[in-house]
């Protein structure tokens, strides 16, 4: 006799199970595969313990106070940290995030076979939060994982994180693909991380991602916590991303990101009405870089971007995170909104030209700026540095933390625009000119787009 089903169907018939193989599911195989190429990090750091008031470091209290010699050594301690990282090739590469080995002395690496090496850092990306590891090995090849494309994912699918939390030895969870693109999670500039609920916990940082094929999804990297626990929410680089990141560093030791050459912003409900669009999607463009790729493609200020390479791109985030997985040299298909009208564009994908050069210039001297690293602004500087600028000028870098200039508020970032009402267009002007003496300095910045000025006295 049929089961009938409520909804007036036939059911399928249940059937007692014969054999454990029926009732049976696990990923054990899955793991069995797999884990051998996921690895422990160990790091060593050395670091000074400070026997003394940071006010000592003042150069102010050092004219009253001098040095005394040996008095801020401090003591030396051993600082350890732990983390997870993934082989991805059998000659001994190994991907892992940058936080995990920042500042490290001595990097370990122990296998789950309980092997262990010491292990060289091939290349680091903050922006990213990658860096790239590479062990000597001698006799047989390591296991390693093969990368999947991560935009082959969809929200639900099953997935495996495999790490060392909390240093108690190789761990896997399961959970599932709860979001894609997520861009606000201020982990990294290039932000567009899948999240899962698969249990990550301190320590599963550089770890795998893995889908029900066994391949590389994601480099587990950050979670949402209140607690320092496990919430269910997990973040990991996509594998796009990290392919990108280790194609590039391997080639050519720095990383060297494709560029678009264009600002944009996310498209709002007004924006969309205006412009006649049915719903809010894209990116409208806000400024194009004279002889830039994205100008040499035909786009212009106002076009919106719907694809790249026909993914979707609703946000400036995810419209720099698809340009960065690309590859220079290649060409992509950019879908564009322009005047009412759809049409796809051809984007020759190029790196950030440095033009002008760097010219990087450590200010010193009886002057306000004395403790500045200042640099001549280009494309390829600004990419580097994460500064979302197209304009050219004198731009401050980094700041010694002795020096006068570290006191006046300013940070990496400004732009020096006029020293005493005198423009300032370069770093070797703008250091010949603080040569000169005046009782009262005038200094222009500008910061996020607001120009303001700092009045000092000798």
């Amino acid at each position: 006799m049929a089961l009938v089903s409520l909804a007036g169907g036939v059911a399928a018939e249940k059937v007692v199970p014969e054999s454990r193989q029926q009732v049976e599911f696990s990923y054990a195989p899955l793991v069995k595969k797999s884990s051998p190429a996921v690895v422990n990090i160990f790091t060593r750091k050395v670091v000074r313990s400070r026997r003394m008031s940071p006010l000592f470091n003042d150069p102010f209290f050092r004219q009253f106070f001098g040095q005394v010699p040996g008095f801020n050594r401090g003591k030396k301690r051993v600082q350890n940290s732990l983390g997870s990282g993934v082989i991805v090739s059998a000659d001994g590469l190994i991907i892992t995030n940058n936080h995990v080995i920042e500042g490290a002395d001595e990097i370990t690496v122990v296998l789950t076979d309980r092997r262990e090496f010491a292990a060289e850092i091939v290349g680091t990306d903050e922006r990213t939060d990658l860096a790239l590891l590479r062990v000597k090995i001698e006799g047989d090849p390591l296991p390693f994982l093969r990368f999947r494309d991560s935009d082959e994912l969809e929200v639900g699918d099953v997935v495996l994180a495999i790490g060392n939390p909390f240093g108690v030895g190789q761990t896997v969870t399961s959970g599932i693909v709860s979001a894609l693109a997520r861009t606000r999670v201020g982990v990294s500039d290039y932000a567009s991380f899948i999240q899962t609920d698969a249990a990550i916990n301190p320590g599963n940082s550089g770890g795998a991602l893995i889908g029900m094929d066994g391949r590389l999804v994601g480099i587990n990297t950050a979670i949402f916590s209140k607690s320092g626990g496990s919430l269910g929410i997990g973040f990991a680089i996509p594998s796009n991303m990290v392919r990108a990141v280790v194609a590039g560093t391997v080639k050519g030791g720095r990383l060297v990101r494709a560029w678009l050459g264009a600002s944009s912003q996310s498209v709002t409900s007004d924006i969309a009405s205006a412009l006649g669009m049915p719903r809010p999607v894209g990116v409208m463009i806000k400024s194009v870089h004279p002889n830039s790729p994205a100008m040499q493609a035909g786009i212009v200020v106002g076009d919106v971007i719907l694809q790249v390479d026909g993914k979707s791109v609703n946000e400036p985030k995810a419209l720099t995170y698809r340009i960065a997985t690309l590859v220079i040299g290649e060409k992509a298909k950019i879908t564009v909104l322009s005047n009412g009208r759809e049409k796809v564009l051809d984007l020759k994908l190029t790196a950030p030209p440095e033009d002008p050069p760097r010219d990087i210039r450590t200010l010193t001297g009886s002057q306000p700026l004395s403790g500045l690293v200042v640099a001549n602004m280009s494309p390829a500087l600004a990419d580097e540095l994460g500064i979302e600028t197209f304009e050219e000028g004198v731009y401050i870098i980094r700041l010694e933390k002795r020096g006068f200039a570290s006191r006046l508020g300013l940070r990496p970032g400004d732009k020096i625009i006029t020293i005493n009402d005198k423009a300032m267009d370069s770093t070797r002007a703008l250091e010949a000119f603080l040569k000169k003496r005046f009782d009262s300095w005038s200094i222009g910045i500008k910061r996020d787009g607001k120009v303001m000025k700092l009045m000092v006295d000798r």
